[in-house]
């Protein structure tokens, strides 16, 4: 089983859990519809690694986002994550009215920083994220951007599943995805207010 490190502690989540089309400007960017509900979707343990894949049968897209971990049902940690695209698979899925999973649900779609533990006096539009790409700033966003905020998110999650401990939720991710290039520099950071929590740098294989 795949694990991600809390505070040099190995976890093994079930699951991951994914909200699509959380923040307006991405979704035009994509040319794609508000939804009318929280859009949600799985990836499995299998799809966690600590490499970044710029293919996987076809080229792959980038998406950084704010990720929390579940601890006694509620989010105790954060990390920057990326959720990786089968971006030309998934339009065609998605064409077909299919379900999105084959597009982002494969092995190594899910790249974790180290978490880094909150309280609940961090879960508030003070939380940030940045991605960096070849020292560029590529992304930008925040819970404040969020059409759907943490604590909504965990209380629909809570309708319908059982979040277990180590439970990974990534949060949607801004404006701003586009193609891993092999060989490009990554840089993931979360910030709380000005104060950087954690960052993690990969280099595109």
């Amino acid at each position: 089983m795949k694990t991600v490190i809390i505070e040099s502690q190995h976890i093994v989540p079930s699951k991951i859990i994914c909200i699509g089309r959380n923040y307006v400007e991405h979704i035009a960017e994509l040319d794609n519809e508000i939804p009318d509900e929280m859009v949600v979707f799985n990836k499995p343990n299998s799809a966690i690694s600590t490499e970044l894949n710029s293919h996987h049968k076809e080229q792959l897209h980038y998406e950084g986002e704010l990720c929390f971990m579940v601890t006694d049902g509620i989010f105790s940690a954060v990390a920057f994550g990326l959720d990786l695209t089968k971006r030309d698979l998934q339009s065609q899925l998605k064409l077909k009215g299919l379900p999105w999973e084959r597009a982002k649900a494969f092995n190594g779609s899910a790249v974790f920083s180290d978490f880094v533990k909150i309280n609940k006096s961090n879960m508030n539009e003070r939380l940030s994220l940045e991605l960096i790409i070849d020292e560029k700033i590529i992304q930008r966003g925040s819970i404040e951007l969020m059409m759907y905020k943490p604590a909504e998110i965990l209380a629909e999650l809570k309708t319908y599943t059982d979040l277990n401990d180590g439970d990974i939720v990534m949060t949607g991710t801004p404006k701003g995805v586009g193609l891993i290039n092999k060989g490009a520099h990554f840089q993931g950071r979360i910030f709380i207010g000005n104060q950087e929590l954690v960052s993690m740098s990969w280099i595109a294989i």
